[in-house]
């Protein structure tokens, strides 16, 4: 009886320890990527954006495949061409869904990307995007990059990303 009791509490107890892991590595990954992810975006500093990449980088748009990280030079280019016009970018998104273990993460979330110019106007772009992050020698990167702008030919729009409050760190 006592063996049977012993093998129910430790079965019991195995979920809750496996929940308590994936919290810990999200909020891991909430520090380590998505907060310097979201903190260049908003500095416009193309450097700090390219670090929370690992080097071999799948990166799919609307426009195409990415596998040669050209991307990141984009990204340096497009910041530095912000800042010259005096634009601003403020950037909010929320997670529908997040899985991770101790080596891989794949997140889904909604984004939106505010652009102020200097004179003040702003215009908000919206979409999906899926990531898949690793952890490679020590440190989590994102390995694959995916978002669109449109849901089955609909464009996402203020309505689907207002099902969700953005997250702040």
């Amino acid at each position: 009886m006592i063996k049977y009791i012993f093998l129910f509490l430790i079965l019991a107890t195995t979920p809750m320890t496996a929940q308590t892991d994936t919290v810990i590595i999200q909020k891991e990954i909430d520090q380590t990527v998505w907060k310097p992810f979201q903190k260049a975006f908003e500095t416009l500093d193309g450097n700090a954006l390219n670090a929370t990449y690992a080097d071999q980088v799948l990166r799919v748009t609307p426009q195409g495949m990415d596998t040669e990280s050209a991307f990141k030079k984009a990204n340096k280019e497009r910041f530095a061409s912000n800042r010259k016009n005096g634009d601003k970018i403020t950037l909010d998104f929320w997670f529908d869904r997040r899985n991770a273990n101790e080596t891989t993460s794949y997140e889904v979330g909604f984004y939106r990307i505010g652009f102020t110019s200097k004179e003040g106007e702003t215009q908000y772009s919206y979409g999906q995007f899926h990531i898949v992050l690793e952890k490679i020698n020590g440190e989590w990167k994102i390995t694959q990059d995916w978002d669109t702008a449109t849901i089955a030919g609909s464009p996402i729009t203020a309505k689907e990303f207002d099902k969700k409050e953005a997250i702040r760190f």
